[in-house]
């Protein structure tokens, strides 16, 4: 059994510190909107995967007037425990501290906790812009292989390089021996590196297929089939692939797309070629689900999506019984009956669940466990004594 027991923050959002004690099985916050519940549950998420899925950088999680935010949880896995002490330092480095530990890399903390979140936001997987789904992906990969953070980092440092080549290059006019030079280094460390990448988001979308059109089905019984395929431009990571390419051939790929664009990426200043330019495009039946499929039928889908992302976790440590926490954020007032059911008898499986709510109604009966009031006064959120909701008889 996984989850989280003890959890506080400091200067995260709108708490100035917040603790909390949390219990296996069903946790529900509720409160109005906009008094701090959905922040606990990013809180949560971050802790599992140092990225948020509201904002694209740490800036906006610091409470107006701090320096830095703390995110501490202790996780159980069985009879073990591990506390984990998240430092937030926006424009710097993050770090962490376990077991009460000296602070280290933050990265040295992930795969210790691992969530699902599923969120209203998640509409934007389905009819957002590709970044939406792109971190959709390499969030997942990060949290099946906590290495592949590195490959993202390295990659975001060399294209911002490579960018500035190129906008310098631009401006001067100039295009030299130094800057050819210069562009083929770079070409290699970010072909490495975005080939780490391709590899984890086609092997990740591998994985994803059949749960994604088992969960779909599911919940939108005898209707059409859920499916994707990955856009990219490096051709050999377009489409969909039973068998993944190694890393070298997608590496050898990606520099010669790279090559083959210099002079267009000369005039534009910028890089057009990599894993930060692709897409994914789901589809419902033959056509593409954005633009296309129903209000419905994209919640659907986007539930189907955070649920095979469940499977994918829990399967990929199944001699470990390490299930996900799974999240739900305000997500019920918005489902329909059948997809309320469906969305609690499976939450019911997890060995935790942290669901969040405007009123407590929202919340199926199945869902029963410790509530906790969510209150904000003054700006400054807070989480009043816990309240039991036992099940009926």
């Amino acid at each position: 059994m996984v989850y989280i027991s003890a959890f506080s923050l400091t200067n995260f959002r709108s708490y100035q510190q917040l603790d909390l004690t949390f219990e296996p099985g069903t946790n529900v916050l509720v409160g109005y909107n906009g008094v701090g519940k959905t922040n606990i549950a990013e809180a949560i998420n971050y802790l599992a995967t140092h990225h948020s899925h509201r904002v694209s950088h740490d800036g906006p999680l610091i409470r107006f007037g701090a320096d830095q935010a703390h995110i501490r949880g202790r996780i159980h896995h069985d009879q073990r425990a591990v506390g984990i002490d998240l430092e937030i330092n926006p424009g710097k480095s993050n770090r962490v501290s376990i077991n009460r530990g000296a602070p280290q890399p933050a990265k040295q903390g992930l795969g210790l906790v691992r969530c699902v979140l599923f969120a209203p936001e998640d509409l934007h997987l389905i009819n957002g812009d590709p970044s939406v789904r792109r971190n959709f992906l390499d969030d997942l990969t990060v949290q099946l292989r906590p290495v592949m953070a590195d490959a993202r980092r390295d990659y975001e440092r060399v294209l911002k390089q490579r960018n500035a080549l190129y906008k310098s290059a631009k401006k001067s006019r100039r295009w030299g021996a130094d800057e050819e030079s210069t562009r083929h280094v770079f070409d290699e460390y970010l072909a490495q590196a975005g080939a780490r990448i391709l590899w984890g988001r086609l092997h990740v979308l591998k994985l994803l297929a059949q749960p994604l059109q088992t969960a779909y089905q599911a919940l939108a019984p005898g209707m059409k089939d859920a499916g994707f395929s990955y856009e990219s431009t490096v051709g050999l990571a377009t489409g969909q692939h039973p068998v993944v390419p190694d890393e070298t051939a997608l590496a050898e790929a990606m520099l010669q797309e790279l090559q083959a664009v210099h002079d267009q990426e000369q005039d534009r200043g910028l890089t057009l070629v990599g894993p930060h330019r692709d897409d994914v495009q789901f589809t419902l039946g033959p056509a593409p689900a954005k633009g296309y499929a129903s209000h419905g039928e994209t919640w659907s889908f986007a539930l189907g999506l955070r649920l095979a992302s469940y499977h994918v976790l829990a399967e990929d440590r199944p001699g470990d019984q390490d299930r996900p926490i799974l999240i739900l954020d305000d997500v019920f007032a918005e489902l329909d009956a059948q997809r309320r059911d469906k969305l609690a008898q499976i939450a019911t499986e997890a060995d935790q669940v942290i669901v969040t709510a405007a009123v407590a109604e929202d919340v199926p009966h199945t869902l029963h466990g410790p509530r906790f009031p969510v209150r904000c006064d003054h700006g400054i959120s807070q989480v009043h004594t816990t309240e039991t909701d036992e099940p009926e008889d």
